[in-house]
């Protein structure tokens, strides 16, 4: 099977197991708001936001390993895959006694992250905390085994066994819920299945590779273990100024705020992500067909497909973003009420940085595949630097607004950078094209937007299911007519066209 057979499948695997988790997680949301507090749903937003942020101690050796792995995978030298997963493995081992020790170190700091905590007491907040901690630590001793699973570009396997996990997980927690409104045993019932997950992928990563078992293993050589480590040393101020950009939000609502806001923001958070995760379904199936593309074909090749993926995650995350500017306020008074809605502003800016987000995905993701960690390896601390100071300080001037302010300012400066340097070290061409492409593209998407914007003043004024439907069915005609219409000619969609037309006749 060929990167596009395999991309095709990642994909419907992904769509399927995102519909049916995506439609559990809402229905676990809904029982949890109405059974228990908001502080809880605020507690269980910061943690898991702490708990990302300590995965910091990864520091990009999966990243760097991960690229190291796709030749040898495309050659099918199975020897070298075995060096590199030993390396792998030891790694991990180590960053998961690094995270635990660190993860340790914070609890008795977690009273002052936690403003206004209702009922919840000291010792349930450390409680609560250390199960989060376990489910993150136990993680590293199987995940590094998905790695060879996506080098294969058979990304399925992990959707897959993700997707049923999932189902079975919040079952179990809907059960749970409804029967003791008890958080300690919610979060048991996900710490318990997620073990069993665990054990079950390390006993079927080692049936279907039965070579990682194998204990003579030969060790890299220095020069390939000194690439990885070259580019892991890179990964590593990315991965703080990542942290430091995107895991803090939640940190800085619970501390300047209070921890029931961090709660309202993740009911926002929980719809785009589940729009989202659609989108991204497409674009991360095809970032390991992007590293065995650029391990075999022509610059000129990847610069084709390059520019396709890139036209195709400009018109899909417009029209989720269109669609978050005119509904998504409105689905969360109807689903929740008017008790949950976060300020217009607030949610503005969050939807602006989600669209300058999806723009740089093709290119994060063809610069992860290509290995190009090095040249911007100080941008991501920079980032974080600016996007930190700017929502510490905003924060306490505007309020919630004032962080994501700091989060959109800092991503622009990816937005600039980052196709300079793709641009110049794989395709060794000016980026002017691709800022051009921007500035058509942002003018579209935003005229589109203005213009839903107005025809939904009157389509919604009196706001129910009914009318929510019909103005999701106008934005959708409105938003790819004009896409079609403006860019139906170009090379970009024609090759679109064409994939879909040949997908289609097998």
């Amino acid at each position: 099977m060929g990167r596009v057979g395999f991309a095709a499948k990642n994909i419907a695997f992904g769509y399927i197991g995102q519909a049916a988790t995506a439609l559990m997680s809402f229905i676990l949301r809904t029982i949890f708001i109405q059974t228990l507090s908001e502080q809880l749903l605020g507690v269980n937003s910061l943690y898991t936001n702490i708990l990302s942020i300590l995965s910091m101690a990864e520091l990009g050796i999966g990243t760097a390993l991960n690229f190291a792995l796709y030749r040898p995978v495309a050659e099918h030298d199975t020897e070298k895959v075995k060096s590199y997963m030993q390396l792998y493995r030891r790694a991990y081992y180590v960053i998961a006694l690094v995270v635990a020790g660190i993860g340790l170190s914070i609890a008795p700091f977690l009273r002052y992250l936690i403003k206004k905590p209702g009922a919840i007491t000291v010792q349930e907040m450390t409680l609560y905390y250390f199960i989060f901690l376990f489910n993150t630590v136990s993680t590293y001793f199987v995940s590094y085994k998905y790695s060879l699973v996506n080098a294969e570009q058979r990304n399925y396997i992990q959707t897959n066994i993700n997707t049923i996990t999932k189902i079975i997980t919040v079952a179990l927690q809907i059960v749970i819920l409804l029967a003791t409104r008890n958080f300690l045993l919610y979060l048991l019932t996900d710490a318990f299945v997620q073990l069993a997950q665990k054990i079950f992928v390390n006993w079927y990563l080692n049936s279907l590779y039965p070579f990682l078992k194998d204990k003579n293993v030969q060790p890299l050589t220095k020069a390939e273990s000194g690439e990885i480590w070259t580019k892991t040393k890179a990964l590593v101020l990315h991965k703080v100024g990542d942290v430091a950009r995107l895991q803090t939000d939640s940190l800085i609502i619970s501390s300047f705020i209070e921890i029931a806001v961090s709660g309202m923001v993740d009911n926002y958070t929980l719809v785009i992500n589940t729009v989202t995760n659609f989108v991204n379904i497409i674009f991360n199936s095809v970032i390991s067909g992007f590293g065995n593309l650029i391990a075999t074909e022509s610059r000129e090749k990847q610069f084709q497909l390059f520019r396709v993926y890139r036209f195709f995650a400009s018109w899909i995350y417009g029209f989720a973003v269109t669609g978050f500017f005119v509904l998504l306020t409105p689905l969360i008074r109807l689903w929740l009420g008017d008790a949950w809605i976060l300020p217009a502003s607030a949610v503005d800016l969050i939807l602006i940085d989600l669209y300058f987000k999806g723009d740089r995905v093709v290119l994060s993701n063809f610069k992860t595949a290509a290995g190009v960690f090095e040249q911007d390896r100080y941008l991501a601390l920079i980032q974080g630097a600016v996007n930190l100071v700017l929502s510490i300080w905003l924060v306490q001037v505007i309020g919630l607004a004032g962080i994501y302010v700091g989060t959109v300012v800092s991503g622009l400066i990816a937005n600039v950078t980052k196709p300079v340097i793709i641009y110049h070290v794989c395709f060794d061409r000016s980026p002017a094209g691709y800022f051009a492409d921007t500035a058509k593209y942002c003018l579209t998407v935003g005229g589109v937007t203005l213009l839903c914007l107005l025809i939904s003043t009157r389509v919604i004024a009196h706001l129910n299911i009914l009318t929510f439907l019909v103005m999701g069915v106008l934005i959708t005609v409105i938003f790819n007519g004009v896409f079609l219409l403006l860019y139906g000619r170009s090379e970009e969609c024609r090759y679109l066209v064409q994939l879909i037309r040949t997908r289609l006749h097998r």
